[in-house]
């Protein structure tokens, strides 16, 4: 609509209400530039809810802002809501900052951490600038955010920064419209600001500022262990170039075989060691900074130890400007793992790190901000077209997932491995950082103080606790001892199904693919290779995989040779072919024990199935990290699925209204394949294909049954490239909608999202 003359002249004012992550990303001072740019007068102000405007001015300008505010807003902002109303004007003679406004309830985002911009990059390496070679520089496009946050509204008192008075040139800097740094929370420079100490293993101080940075890279470039305290926690570093160095790094962390992550100085490093792809190259590129699994390079010059057996590398770039400034000192690749030892949460105090890492690093380089929460580094793959999440946590969390709908607040915990915790609140699903498995006591602390930080910055009293039907998990004995909310168990791979639909914002019943290691069934067996069809009310099984027994347990899956045994006794009713693996063991107690049912459950488990031929097929024998010997075998098939043909499953049989897939047929042909001689690639590429052959067969039929033609993959199996590209491209072929994660993993860190959408229809129905 075109304005008058008259009306383009009509005083108006109006007070603006912007939700969303707006706190802490330049926001107020954006608003403040924008408004002084049309003429405008009025303030805006950090509230509980987000941020306050109100603004006065000619229609014509106050048009012009408003669409502005929208589609101009900084990088890392983050807009969920926008609302207004009119009133009458005041007569301002300026457009200012305002205090905060602390009081009512606060329903404002928190930004994620997030990697230095190019900007401060430029003044860290200016000589002439008053911050050259500072680690500690940001502005209001980046640097720390949820880590450093205690409390909201976002205001340096309420930060891990309220230690640290502004020096005059700083202030100034925060006081000035015009500055990169007006109103930038974290705001320091040398002279007011945190700084890095360089520490011997001990506890002696060796250096200060600059020359405990140079000093660090001189030892890790003699093949020291240091560790290094970033964002969210410690990093334990070494030279990823040196051999004996990840070694003996391995040894001190009890890290035998997993891959080790890796950071290089940039893109063009990043690419000389492993294939990456333009999305992969924009994903590092980017302000999340993940670290990338990529195909490794033949010819690459990283230690063959840093991911051993493994055909990618996951690597990352700098996110940091203490990182920037390790490789302006001339490191080339550095191993950056989680300060951790393993199977523990990442320490994040530096008298935490120096008790727990003592017997690990040589040296510290430890610096003086406060960490208030721990987070992990977020992994990101791409499979099927489209960059997927492995692990969700710094620079992602705690963004919210959008909802479709909207309902009451609850609380969902997830399951015990992979664990995050989920809060539903409006239209919004809260998805913390990645906690980890939880089975210490230092991991369980980490739980209970997510939780509870995330209730306070959220303002959250849930109506709900949502958690995994199983009884002995520390989640769930955590929910049942809380007294101020009702609870509810889920079942696992509803809750798998639950988050892919929810991801998808998917109402409608769907048929679910539910692939994983190990889920607690509603008939009190193990689950792990299902099809089920339902919504977040009710599910039925349709389908699983036929139950193989699980000799010891937990023991079985370490050591996948017992799986393997049980699973060949069976399929051959007791009588066992003579297969080279068999002779590596002492078979005589695990036959005994599925002979005679002793601590060994049934599972449906696909997890356990691909342990199984893996190791009768001469792979994996025990494992020295989660899937290790199901990810082997993957690899073994070189990428390939077809032309070996494959394995035939038999007929399809009801039980107790659940069809069954049979396992036996295919171990029986995977043992003669072993028997005549086949490799362990050709063995995997038929095993694949069998999977992508039953699947699609299985959804196909369940598909026309019920005319249900969305189908949804979850589960930790679909981090399998091979089964997940060919099971997608299959049931594509079959006319079926497929529903994939990409936004949150496929993994159990999907549980809580899943268990919250449950909770949420267990509620409002």
């Amino acid at each position: 609509m075109l304005l008058s003359k008259r009306d383009a002249e009509i005083t108006s004012r109006q007070i603006i209400h912007v939700n969303g992550i707006v706190q802490g990303v330049g926001f107020r001072p954006f608003v403040c530039k924008l408004a002084r740019h049309y003429h405008l007068t009025g303030f805006v102000t950090n509230t509980t809810h987000g941020v306050k405007i109100e603004i006065e001015g000619e229609q014509v300008s106050l048009d012009r802002f408003f669409n502005d505010l929208k589609s101009k807003a900084p990088p890392l902002a983050q807009i969920s809501e926008v609302t207004s109303k009119t009133i009458d004007p005041i007569n301002d003679e300026s457009f200012e900052i305002s205090s905060s406004e602390t009081q009512g309830q606060i329903t404002t985002l928190v930004s994620p951490d997030v990697a230095v911009c190019g900007e401060c990059l430029g003044e860290l390496f200016d000589p002439t600038d008053r911050r050259y070679l500072y680690p500690f520089i940001n502005c209001t496009n980046c640097g720390p955010r949820y880590t450093i946050i205690e409390n909201i509204p976002y205001d340096r008192a309420a930060t891990s920064m309220r230690d640290f008075t502004m020096c005059d040139s700083c202030q100034e800097e925060f006081n000035a419209p015009d500055s990169r740094r007006f109103h930038a929370q974290p705001n320091c420079c040398p002279v007011c600001g945190p700084e890095v100490k360089l520490y011997t293993g001990d506890g002696k101080e060796e250096a200060v500022s600059g020359d405990a940075i140079r000093a660090v890279v001189d030892i890790l470039q003699r093949g020291n262990i240091a560790a290094i305290k970033g964002i969210g926690g410690f990093h334990l570093a070494v030279d990823a170039i040196n051999d004996e160095a990840v070694a003996r790094l391995r040894r001190r962390k009890g890290r035998e075989e997993k891959p080790f992550a890796v950071m290089v100085g940039d893109l063009e490093s990043a690419g000389r060691i492993c294939y990456l792809t333009g999305a992969s190259e924009h994903s590092l590129l980017s302000a999340e900074c993940p670290i990338v699994l990529a195909e490794k390079k033949t010819g690459h010059s990283l230690s063959n130890k840093v991911a051993p057996g493994n055909d990618m590398f996951g690597v990352m770039l700098p996110y940091t400007p203490l990182h920037h400034l390790l490789f302006h000192n001339g490191l080339k690749a550095l191993v950056m793992t989680s300060g951790n030892y393993s199977e523990e949460p990442i320490c994040i105090e530096n008298s935490d790190a120096f008790e727990r890492l003592g017997n690990i690093a040589d040296y510290f380089l430890v610096h003086n901000r406060d960490i208030y929460l721990r987070s992990d580094d977020s992994i990101v793959i791409q499979m099927g077209g489209q960059l997927r999440s492995v692990r969700r946590s710094r620079g992602y969390a705690p963004r919210p997932v959008s909802l479709h709908n909207d309902g009451p607040p609850l609380l969902a915990i997830g399951g015990e491995l992979k664990n995050n915790v989920c809060l539903l609140k409006d239209k919004q699903a809260f998805i913390s950082q990645h906690i980890g498995d939880l089975k210490n006591l230092a991991a369980y602390t980490s739980f209970q103080k997510t939780i509870d930080h995330l209730r306070l910055i959220l303002q959250i009293e849930p109506e709900l606790i949502v958690h995994d039907l199983h009884p002995g998990y520390l989640s769930t004995r955590w929910a049942v001892e809380q007294e101020k909310a009702a609870t509810l168990g889920v079942q696992h791979h509803h809750a798998h199904l639950a988050s892919c639909m929810a991801e998808n914002a998917i109402d409608e019943p769907v048929i679910g693919l539910i692939l994983d290691g190990t889920g607690y069934g509603s008939d009190g067996t193990i689950w792990g290779g299902e099809v089920l069809i339902g919504d977040y009310q009710n599910f039925t099984r349709y389908a699983s995989l036929e139950t193989m027994p699980l000799p010891g347990g937990d023991a079985a899956i370490a050591a996948p040779w017992r799986t393997a045994v049980a699973y060949l006794h069976t399929a051959f009713d007791g009588q066992l072919p003579d297969l080279p693996f068999l002779s590596l063991h002492d078979i005589g107690p695990i036959l005994e024990m599925v002979e005679k049912k002793v601590n060994t459950p049934d599972t449906s488990s696909c997890g356990r199935f691909f342990d199984a031929v893996a190791a009768l097929s001469g792979g994996r024998q025990t494992i020295a990290y989660e899937a290790q010997a199901a990810i082997e075998l993957m690899q073994a098939a070189d990428g390939r699925y077809d032309g070996e043909g494959s394995y035939s499953c038999g007929d399809i049989t009801t039980v107790n209204g659940v069809r069954r897939i049979p396992v036996r047929p295919i171990i029986r042909s995977v043992a003669e394949d072993v028997a005549d001689g086949k490799s362990l690639a050709v063995i995997s590429r038929r095993f694949h294909q069998a999977l992508i052959d039953l699947f699609a067969y299985v959804a196909d039929r369940s598909s026309q049954e019920t005319e249900i033609k969305t189908v949804a993959l979850s589960g930790g199996v679909f981090q399998n490239r091979l089964l997940f590209e060919g099971l997608l491209k299959a049931l594509n072929t079959k006319g079926l909608k497929v529903l994939t994660h990409s936004e949150i993993p496929t993994n159990d860190g999907c549980i809580s999202l899943g268990q919250a959408m449950i909770g949420r229809h267990y509620i409002l129905n």
